[in-house]
């Protein structure tokens, strides 16, 4: 085809309707005065319009269709004896006259259509006689859409071959003979396509023959359909015949559209029982051929099958898919020597998901692809194509999605060596989807052995894997990282104490060498898993539960499931996380940890994890806001604890008390003080009530309120002292129903007073603070109601004037 412009083939094509259009006028005219003569005179000179070369294959296509639709009507004609008089043999001969050889081969096989379906011949010798002919014809764009044409006439009778009596065997075969000899001539035309016209029109010519791909495939459809073919012919005749041509050829785009058509169209058993015959042909491809769409199309295929028809299993078995499978993809990856890395990690992943789909019991299929991973990785330590990185990725994540979660997986040898290759930020991703794939399916690591593998494979997330300060860590990501491994924490247990013991300690070792960024994430959850251990023993009769040996460093220390031996680790555990710093964490856990002692009744630990959490207040929290919260919290929890004896408590109260009154803010010290009171009187039969004490911290709260109320004077208006009083007031109500008999009514009736007269004086306009005022109507109407309510209680109330 010469080098034409866009505008110049609008034209010619333009010019091929009209012609196509004009002639198939006065066809028409001749066909409706029944004229034979006259209609096959135009008919020949529309067909002539097909005899151009000026153009391209989409345009010819567009002028190509407009002919076919005309010769539709034509065979109509040729159909009704009646209307031109001829029979169809002599009309076999009489078009065979046609001047020139393209409209004479249309007329032809428009007419052998004809000739066939009336079953005055048989079929094969005119399909014969009409495909020979046809190489008359070898222009490759005329040439492919006339055999086109005689593949489409042709179509029905190949299809009703065994319909009328002409099913032989022999029969069949030449059906398919026909079929592969059109086949064969109808791509070696396509083929030629690209060597017309001039080479920097190459790819767009390229383009326009994709386009053309399926005039050569309904051949193969054909194929597909005609009954007769068994898997024997299939095996013997067709399959040969077609791969024969498709190596032949030697022509990517052909040899890649052919291979595809061969998966798609023939059935799925034909393909397991020719696998072999199939997959050699694999090697002997064009480099430039994408073998592994290939091969992954017929992986998919073969895998749905398997998945559609159970029954088939075995049948795979016996054909030893994956191991032909396997077998062509070595061969394919070692033929194609200049194969990227990402194309041979491409086909192992089509393997991996065609494996888990037909032989999801066969873990060691999956061992076997990974490990060839492995192989093929072996020559680089980090990937660096950032496809083969993603492509890893999804071989790595195939397992977890079908065994749901990474139990299974742990199992496997070669899963942790395929992540070695990973470069650290693709590490870090490929460890938050096993995280991902533990949590969304509750998958539970129960043995200490696979703790380290699983932490192993998620050490881009436990560790830096290089040096990074931290002012390049992206603060987000980081914390969504640590928070993943920390809910990770939580999904490792076993219901036998000595073997949760082995997991704490195995958690331990890895957790401690995250650094001080990790430890605020990963030792809190540590520490709550080992309080739930203690929790399980004391459920238990004793508490030696267990006896194991576990590796610590160098060295085998000898475990004892007991709760005092997991304190020590839990110490050690928060003695880490306090050097971070991280020390209102810290004090938080030694309480809990206090608490945990408690409920074991040892008082020594106990003492010790409050002694603790007592020092790093003094020593690291100096934030104002933050030893409020802690003192109160050590209030809180010190109130809950009945292990200590007298002096222990007296000591740890002292400490406390102490500590509330050197509160930098006055209402901060008051509110802590009152706080305390709780730890003189414990609303338990068992507990401590102490009254006296009680109301000295009452005392020394108003005290405080009262200081604070003086500060107060010089900002007139300022609420803060008087809620102090109320709130004080609601403390003596609180011991006074308790039964307290410190708080007496005329400390109450006195208090009331106080804080009527502390109102009036910082509101003289009569117009109070609004909060106090309604906190303290409120107070004296739970006072009023409480008398109202009768009994023992209103009895009590009655003296209390409101």
């Amino acid at each position: 085809m010469l080098s034409v412009g866009i505008e110049d083939e609008e034209k010619w094509l333009a010019e091929g309707i009209a012609g196509i259009q004009h002639n198939a006028f006065y066809m028409h005219q001749a066909m409706d005065a029944n004229s034979l003569r006259e209609g096959l005179k135009y008919s020949a000179q529309m067909l002539s319009e097909l005899r151009t070369s000026k153009l391209s294959p989409h345009r010819y296509y567009e002028l190509y269709m407009r002919a076919f639709d005309e010769l539709r009507m034509l065979e109509i004609f040729f159909k009704d004896e009646s209307r031109h008089g001829v029979t169809v043999v002599d009309l076999y001969e009489l078009v065979q006259h046609a001047g020139n050889i393209l409209p004479r081969l249309y007329l032809l096989c428009t007419v052998g259509s004809v000739y066939m379906k009336s079953r005055e011949v048989p079929a094969k010798e005119v399909l014969k006689d009409l495909v020979e002919m046809c190489r008359g014809v070898q222009h490759p764009i005329r040439g492919l859409f006339l055999r086109h044409y005689l593949a489409q006439v042709s179509r029905d009778i190949l299809l009703d071959i065994n319909s009328e009596g002409e099913g032989d065997a022999d029969t069949v075969m030449e059906a398919v003979e026909f079929v592969l000899q059109n086949f064969t001539e109808m791509n070696k035309l396509w083929v030629r396509i690209q060597l017309q016209g001039p080479a920097r029109l190459r790819e767009k010519q390229e383009k326009e023959r994709n386009e053309l791909r399926d005039l050569v495939g309904k051949n193969l459809h054909v194929l597909s359909q005609i009954e007769g073919v068994d898997l024997e012919m299939y095996k013997q005749t067709v399959l040969p015949r077609v791969l024969e041509q498709v190596v032949n050829c030697k022509d990517e785009l052909a040899q890649y559209y052919l291979m595809e058509c061969i998966i798609q169209v023939f059935p799925d058993e034909y393909h397991l029982q020719t696998l072999e015959t199939l997959l050699g042909v694999c090697p002997q491809l064009q480099a430039t051929v994408d073998i592994r769409m290939v091969l992954s199309q017929l992986m998919d295929r073969l895998s749905n099958y398997a998945v559609s028809n159970a029954d088939v299993i075995p049948e795979f078995l016996h054909v030893e898919a994956f191991a032909k499978l396997s077998n062509a993809i070595g061969k394919v990856i070692e033929a194609q020597v200049d194969m990227p890395i990402v194309g041979a990690i491409t086909l192992y992943v089509s393997l991996l998901t065609f494996t888990l789909r037909v032989h999801p019991d066969r873990l060691d299929y999956v061992d076997q692809i990974l490990g060839a991973c492995v192989k093929k990785l072996s020559s680089q330590p980090k990937l660096e194509d950032a496809r083969a990185t993603k492509q890893i990725v999804m071989l790595l994540s195939a397992p977890l999605e079908k065994y749901n979660g990474i139990v299974t997986a742990l199992t496997l040898s070669n899963y942790p060596r395929v992540m070695d290759h990973l470069d650290n930020a693709t590490n870090k991703v490929m460890a938050m989807v096993i995280i991902q794939s533990i949590m969304k399916n509750n998958s539970c690591i129960s043995t200490a052995d696979k703790v380290d593998v699983l932490f192993e494979l998620i050490k881009g997330l436990i560790k830096d894997l290089e040096e990074v300060s931290v002012d390049e860590l992206d603060e987000e990501d980081f914390k969504e990282e640590q928070n993943s491994v920390a809910r990770l924490l939580h999904m490792l247990h076993n219901d036998d104490p000595g073997e949760m013991l082995k997991i704490i300690c195995a958690v331990k070792k890895h957790i401690l060498c995250g650094g001080p960024n990790r430890l605020p994430f990963t030792v809190p959850p540590l520490i709550f898993s080992a309080l739930n251990l203690i929790r399980q023993l004391q459920n238990q009769d004793g508490d030696v539960v267990g006896e194991e040996q576990h590796e610590v460093g160098d060295e085998a220390e000898e475990m004892h499931a007991t709760p005092k031996k997991i304190f020590q680790i839990l110490n050690q555990l928060i003695e880490a996380l306090s050097s971070v710093p991280a020390p209102e964490l810290a004090l938080r856990l030694y309480l809990e940890c206090a608490e945990a002692a408690n409920d074991c009744d040892l008082e020594p630990v106990a003492y010790e994890f409050f002694t603790q959490a007592f020092i790093i207040y003094e020593e690291d929290i100096a934030d104002s806001k933050a030893q409020v919260t802690a003192i109160h919290l050590i209030i809180g929890t010190l109130q809950r604890m009945n292990v200590f004896g007298v002096e222990n408590r007296d000591t740890l109260t002292h400490k406390a008390t102490g500590y509330s009154a050197k509160l930098l803010k006055k209402p901060d010290q008051c509110r802590a003080v009152y706080a305390c009171s709780h730890l003189f009187w414990v609303d338990d039969p068992e507990g401590i009530k102490d009254g006296e004490r009680v109301l000295l911290c009452l005392k020394r709260a108003l005290r405080i309120a009262n200081a604070a109320q003086q500060m107060a004077n010089v900002t007139r208006g300022s609420s803060g002292p008087v809620t102090l009083f109320v709130e004080i007031l609601n403390k003596y109500l609180y011991y006074f129903e308790k039964g307290n008999q410190q708080i007496t009514n005329a400390a109450i009736q006195g208090l009331i007073e106080l804080i009527t007269t502390e109102l009036q004086t910082d509101s003289p306009s009569a117009n109070p603070a609004p909060a106090p005022d309604a906190f303290f109507t409120s107070t004296l109407r739970y006072i009023q109601f409480q008398k109202q309510k009768g009994g023992v209680m209103g009895e009590r109330y009655d003296s209390i004037k409101v």
